[in-house]
């Protein structure tokens, strides 16, 4: 980690030297984020109820919220609470992320840290930490190891979030069988019910609030539910065969709750105060992670072509994986995943994760003598291991699954976790097995412990059905990607796909936890769903622009990029790690342009998309290096490309441009826009 100016580090030298400010007992706290943007007040009330409220610039834009938690067999917090301490603090230092949406990140903020005591009783007390920065809010709880709170069994937590104005609600619903994999609903904040995070809201003059969490360790997901008018309440994931939701040793702080707010919905997406809020890299020398694109036997089965299990139609065949190797040797593909490679998947392996061997191959398929193939033509295979959210069972064969990894050379693991959500297996306190949310304190242990093992080998992990991103790829950044949303195979399958509009929401919603492995670049739009992709071939290209993940698959078969040399050329052209991010324009649900500069390089790229709606607008391309000439490589929709037909009108040209020109971006209904910038 490096100090990247003198001012900067003037500021930690003097914070490192003076000690933090401490106020004396008062009925209420106040700080405001470095800018004066963003201030927070705690309070308490005549019944010692503690709450807080938020404004940005004189603004109110958290109304008085209530705070507290509640314990399964100890008095709660909630009521006859002093303020006994408030200390200040201010931290202002730029970090570099190995791999990501940009190379360098500041994180700038004041610390308000509050001490609430009970004014009777046992005099029990904890800490409401808050980090204010000029684009959000950070708070979380901490509780010292006391007589009566040496371990925490909480039953819920008591958070709230209550909306100071009206506005328009984009969420998916909580507590239901499809984990994370619904279609988002465009709603008022009135009509939110149980609602994951994160969940992002707009006023009605435009300012933009997301609310989701922070360093999910050892804890259950937050959810919201929406109690009464504009409030929303905090609503954890349940446990797994225990009353408490949450039980942890004393002291313990828990993740931080966290408020993004802008005026532009494009400034959610530049938003660093998730990554920023969680602790600094604990792996060392990560240089052996690598992003990458990759190529894979996969659609294929999703389009029932081939098959997971055994059989004629078999899809992890030796002879079908050379196949894929040769391809990604050929076009520059650094990877190739291998869904189907190993034993467990004839019979009813979703509801039966017990009968998977993360180490037997299938019979006709050969790890080593593969990975050996793949490596001599500068290729990597990415290993697969699917538990059926059996996560116990998996755990078992944990370390003998990555040693076999390591052995071979598979560098990255894509891991999944189909299950019913409530579904999980894992194993309680005495090591029977109990049943589990995806996102409750035991599947986040579980996740965590994947990745931490996997770091011992040099692996790098991408999960499907995941627990939510909460930004732990700063602490390690081997966990690269994950799915943890409606991705592109539902467009694959026999029922209405993912409709114009879905990626436009992904941008503003999920992606503003971190990148999504979301499987683009599909050419051939007739599926087994009725509507095929809802999408042009241009906006195919414009999504590895849009959404970001370091690891980004070209999903398709490779018949159909053989027969489009054309446009299958920004896939291999476009990168996957960038240096720096600039969101263009955007509105949530509608459309977004975002341009992108390539880590260690001169060129640039766009992509812009947009809902089902046909669009024209003028992108400045000031984000342009000033007095550099560039040669705009344009895939553009044709005129007469549209989502319902003529999805495959794509017209492809070049211009020069410089930063000083302005481009007019029209996009078809569905459609979408993907250009390369060549600087000269």
């Amino acid at each position: 980690m490096q100090i990247r100016n003198a001012s900067i580090a003037a500021v930690l030298l003097c914070t490192a030297a003076s000690p933090a400010w401490t106020a004396p007992p008062s009925p209420k706290a106040q700080a405001c984020s470095p800018g004066n943007v963003l201030c927070v007040e705690l309070t308490t009330d005549n019944d010692g109820r503690p709450s807080y409220a938020v404004h940005r610039e004189g603004r109110e834009v958290i109304a008085p919220s209530h705070l507290g938690m509640l314990f399964t067999d100890v008095p709660k917090f909630e009521r006859n609470l002093a303020i006994a301490a408030q200390t200040r603090d201010s931290f202002d230092q730029t970090w570099e992320q190995p791999w990501g949406e940009r190379r360098e990140i500041r994180n700038h903020y004041n610390q308000l840290t509050v001490t609430l005591r009970e004014r009777t009783g046992r005099k029990r007390d904890f800490d409401v930490v808050f980090r204010l920065h000029d684009d959000g809010i950070g708070f979380r709880y901490v509780f010292r190891s006391q007589p009566g709170l040496e371990r925490l069994n909480i039953a819920e937590e008591l958070t709230e979030f209550t909306l100071a104005e009206d506005a328009t609600a984009w969420w998916i619903p909580a507590f239901e069988w499809n984990r994370e994999e619904y279609l988002y609903h465009t709603t008022s904040l009135q009509q939110v019910g149980d609602a994951q995070t994160p969940i992002t809201l707009r006023t009605g003059d435009g300012l933009h609030v997301s609310i989701h969490e922070a360093a999910l360790v050892d804890y259950s997901g937050m959810n919201l539910t929406r109690v009464e008018g504009r409030k929303l309440k905090a609503a954890l994931t349940p446990g797994s065969g225990t009353a408490a939701k949450v039980s942890v040793a004393t002291p313990f702080a828990t993740p931080w709750r966290t408020l993004q707010v802008a005026t532009r919905a494009g400034d959610l997406v530049e938003s660093s105060l998730i990554l920023n809020l969680n602790e600094p890299n604990r792996l060392g020398d990560v240089s052996w992670v690598k992003p990458m694109k990759y190529v894979g036997v996969w659609w294929e089965m999703h389009m029932d072509l081939k098959t997971w299990g055994t059989g004629a139609r078999h899809g992890a065949t030796d002879a079908n994986v050379r196949r894929h190797i040769d391809f990604a040797a050929e076009h520059g593909f650094g990877g190739v995943l291998v869904e189907g490679w190993n034993r467990g998947w004839d019979g009813d392996w979703f509801g039966n994760g017990e009968e998977f061997s993360f180490t037997e191959s299938a019979g006709d398929f050969d790890l080593a003598a593969l990975s050996g193939y793949a490596r001599g033509k500068g290729v990597a295979l990415i290993g697969h291991h699917e538990t059926s959210g059996h996560a116990a069972h998996y755990e078992s064969q944990l370390d003998a699954a990555f040693d076999l990894y390591r052995r071979v050379g598979v560098p990255a693991v894509k891991t999944g976790y189909v299950a019913d959500a409530g579904q999980a297996k894992v194993r309680d306190a005495d090591g029977g097995i109990v049943y589990a949310w995806h996102e409750g304190q035991a599947m986040a242990n579980h996740h965590l412990k994947v990745v931490t093992e996997a770091a011992k080998r040099r692996i790098s992990v991408n999960p499907h059905e995941p627990v939510k991103d909460t930004g732990l790829r700063r602490t390690y950044p081997n966990w690269v990607t994950r799915e943890g949303a409606r991705g592109m195979e539902f467009s694959a399958w026999g029922q209405p796909g993912n409709p114009p509009e879905h990626e436009a929401n992904l941008v503003f919603t999920r992606l503003l936890a971190g990148p999504m492995d979301y499987t683009p670049g599909i050419f051939g739009m007739r599926t087994r769903s009725s509507g095929g992709i809802e999408t042009t071939w241009a906006k195919q290209l414009a999504l590895y622009v849009v959404i970001h993940s370091p690891l980004q698959m070209a999903a398709d078969l490779l018949e159909n990029y053989e027969k489009n040399p054309g446009p299958f050329q920004f896939i291999k052209d476009v990168p996957v790690d960038w240096e720096t991010t600039r969101v263009l324009n955007g509105e949530i649900g509608d459309y977004v342009t975002i341009a992108r500069r390539e880590r260690g390089g001169d060129d640039w790229y766009l992509g812009s998309l947009t809902d089902e709606h046909a669009r024209s607008f003028e992108v400045a391309l000031s984000f342009l290096d000033e007095g550099r000439r560039y040669t705009a490589q344009v895939y553009r929709d044709g005129d007469d490309a549209d989502y319902r037909g003529n999805r495959e009108d794509i017209v492809i040209e070049q211009r020069e441009v410089t930063g000083a020109d302005t481009l007019t971006l029209r996009l078809a209904p569905g459609g979408g826009q993907a250009i390369r910038f060549v600087a000269h």
